[in-house]
């Protein structure tokens, strides 16, 4: 079934799979700003919200969970233990696959942890590096994708069929709010730091506007640059 597409989330109708990615946990704290800027609430909230949305039996987070490399900020702790609540409040298990900011991950995190997770014909991953399982399809982070039309930046999400060795790929942009995302509008394949994008031009932008409660699919990447 065709993915739907949330609030910088995705999920997987079969086999009933809620994805997230790049939460990035203490990034609040570690930033250099004078007032904490609401990460915990933000995070929290709307991880509730696609929860209850959809009541999946499992949610599965693509990587960097974590921000800091050596450290857990104050408040980490409490925002994972809401995430848990909120998760087993649905009747979901949550799995974490460890992305490259997750080095502090196993001092915080007691459930599963695989580098990938098979769900259904997907495979999801963080995307840094070269998956080793054979899937029809990954669901990747890492690069925090985001468009600019009109001047305005959105986060996207990118798809593109049989790109990595045969296999279709899509991925998310970064879950939390406070990563501005990195704008893919000019991006060629060398520019992307996932080794999963080898065709940067058949990548597919897919931006979710939830206010107006809209699914807005691009042109391949190739093609849009040429529209702009």
């Amino acid at each position: 079934m065709t993915p739907r597409y949330r609030d910088r989330a995705v999920y997987l109708p079969s086999p009933d799979v809620l994805v997230v990615a790049d939460l990035h946990l203490g990034r609040d704290a570690v930033s250099n700003v004078e007032v904490r800027v609401g990460e915990h609430e933000d995070v929290t909230d709307r991880f509730a919200g696609l929860c209850e949305r959809f009541k999946p039996n499992e949610v599965v987070v693509a990587g960097d969970l974590l921000h800091s490399f050596g450290s857990l900020p104050r408040g980490v702790r409490e925002t994972l233990r809401e995430l848990k609540t909120s998760a087993r409040g649905v009747g979901a298990r949550v799995v974490v696959t460890p992305g490259n900011h997750d080095a502090m991950l196993e001092t915080v995190w007691d459930g599963p942890m695989p580098a990938e997770h098979a769900v259904g014909d997907w495979v999801v991953c963080h995307g840094h590096e070269p998956p080793e399982t054979d899937a029809a399809g990954y669901i990747v982070g890492h690069d925090h994708p985001a468009i600019q039309i009109e001047g305005q930046r959105r986060p996207c999400y990118l798809s593109a069929e049989s790109i990595y060795d045969g296999a279709d790929l899509l991925m998310l942009p970064a879950f939390t709010a406070l990563a501005p995302g990195v704008t893919v509008n000019g991006m060629r394949t060398r520019d992307f730091q996932s080794p999963l994008v080898t065709d940067a031009d058949a990548l597919r932008p897919v931006v979710r506007d939830e206010a107006g409660d809209e699914t807005l699919r691009f042109p391949p990447l190739g093609e849009f640059r040429r529209l702009l």
